[in-house]
């Protein structure tokens, strides 16, 4: 799928979310797949911010002990969020919150994020029947999630 189709279709899954209690849309595809040439496209065309959460919070991860990041993943990625410009804030480059040191779950923390902004973020995986996919079982990053209350827009063109 090309950056200016997945664009579009970020567009028109974010129709109606406002309403929603979670804001959260999820940008799926394996690495190569055009997630970040799909979120560039459409925060240009929004003027949206875009987020590369993998800098961002991993700076401010630096200084912090392992338990502190720990703790303070969260309202890290609150701050960061709150610090980004418009209504719709654009995550790139999520990979860092699989990251087992940090003892989060990835989705559960974009969830949380998305009650009070919209929320459109990459997620390096693949659909896989009724499930969103991050990494191989045997990775010990892997997650897999039921995709029911989900929005995706699988750019992996399968």
């Amino acid at each position: 799928m090309n950056a200016q189709i997945a664009a579009g279709e970020i567009r028109k899954h974010l129709r109606g979310i406002a309403e929603l209690y979670n804001r959260l849309l999820l940008v799926v595809g394996p690495t190569g797949s055009g997630k970040t040439a799909a979120l560039r496209a459409f925060a240009a065309e929004e003027g949206s911010s875009i987020v590369n959460v993998g800098v961002e919070l991993g700076r401010s991860l630096l200084d912090l002990t392992e338990r502190q990041r720990v703790i303070e993943v969260p309202s890290l990625l609150e701050r960061i969020v709150g610090e980004a410009e418009g209504d719709t804030v654009v995550f790139d480059n999520t990979e860092i919150l699989f990251n087992p040191v940090l003892n989060q779950d990835p989705l559960r923390l974009l969830k949380a994020l998305s009650r009070n902004r919209t929320i459109v973020a990459s997620w390096l995986g693949s659909l896989d029947g009724q499930h969103l996919v991050y990494a191989t079982p045997e990775h010990r990053e892997f997650r897999r999630y039921p995709l029911a209350d989900l929005m995706v827009v699988d750019v992996s063109g399968t």
